[in-house]
């Protein structure tokens, strides 16, 4: 069970192993990409490439769903990326439900656990793989493999990684549930902590928080769903920054030194390396400069 590219390598992995994959269920199909055009998910499309029967409910709750599903009498499920299951779905195969996320659980439990690491400028993160129970995130840990966060690292490299790692979790898992060695550790509640779903407005930068904070908010953002600010009224995605130096000036004050673009936060200054304005493709910051000029006293807001 899953439904974007995070999920892909997972599915890929149990594939290749050689255990037969009965039955995969992902989201319906949508309008995506920039042509919104309808298509299937890329688990969907993944399942298809080794004619494994797809289901698409559009409620998990739907009795003709769950009908089909324990017609296919499955041993065990693999979830990944994908919604919450009510009981009535993870009870039914005879070793379990268990699910992969991507953090080193109790720590960051919910939808963004990627984005929130770097957020927060966590240094270590890691997949686990936990059986499912009622409360979402917090059934028995199976695995768990870490990984460094380097100070490179976006959102879409640390997901990237962390898929791979992933997939290594979820083979490995699938194995020792299989063998009957897999020993489940209950989670320390004392130790959690929590990434709630992103929303639009969640991504405006605070230009007065100090330089890393704003740096690692822009990272942990990038590509998607985009940390973004505003020039008067257009409205500006930033997607990679690096430090310049530790010039205090007004939060969010532009300039440009030489060919580098420079933004103020309340502590140390920031060089916007790559952005996009608003109605045009994502860009670096001297392609953005050739067509915008940054008059004294711009700010971004």
């Amino acid at each position: 069970m899953g439904t974007p590219d995070f999920a892909v390598p997972s599915l890929e992995r149990v594939i290749a192993a050689g255990y037969p994959v009965v039955g995969v269920v992902t989201g319906p199909d949508k309008p995506r990409g920039r042509g919104q055009q309808v298509s299937g998910t890329p688990v969907k499309e993944a399942a298809a490439k080794h004619a494994i029967p797809v289901f698409q409910p559009e409620s998990l709750q739907d009795a003709t769903f769950v009908t089909s599903l324990r017609a296919l009498n499955p041993d065990l499920l693999v979830v990944v990326a994908f919604r919450i299951l009510p009981p009535s779905v993870f009870t039914i195969p005879r070793c379990g439900s268990f699910n992969l996320h991507a953090s080193l659980l109790p720590r960051y439990r919910g939808a963004a656990p990627i984005n929130w690491a770097i957020i927060n400028g966590e240094t270590e993160t890691g997949v686990s793989t936990f059986f499912l129970e009622d409360r979402v995130d917090t059934g028995k840990i199976i695995f768990q493999k870490s990984t460094p966060i380097t100070p490179d690292d976006d959102a879409g490299t640390l997901h990237d990684k962390l898929a791979r790692i992933g997939a290594d979790a979820v083979l490995e898992t699938v194995r020792a549930i299989e063998a009957g060695t897999a020993s489940p550790v209950s989670q320390d509640a004392r130790l959690a902590s929590k990434a709630p779903k992103i929303f639009r407005d969640d991504c405006h930068i605070n230009w007065s928080l100090d330089a890393e904070h704003v740096r690692n908010f822009i990272r942990g953002l990038s590509p998607l769903p985009a940390a973004w600010t505003t020039h008067s009224s257009t409205l500006l995605k930033i997607f990679k920054t690096i430090h310049y130096d530790h010039h205090t000036g007004i939060p969010g004050a532009l300039a440009v030194e030489g060919d580098a673009l420079i933004v103020s936060c309340g502590t140390g200054r920031l060089r916007i390396l790559e952005l996009q304005q608003e109605g045009r493709k994502r860009m670096s910051a001297g392609e953005f400069l050739r067509g915008f000029r940054v008059g004294a006293g711009v700010r971004l807001a």
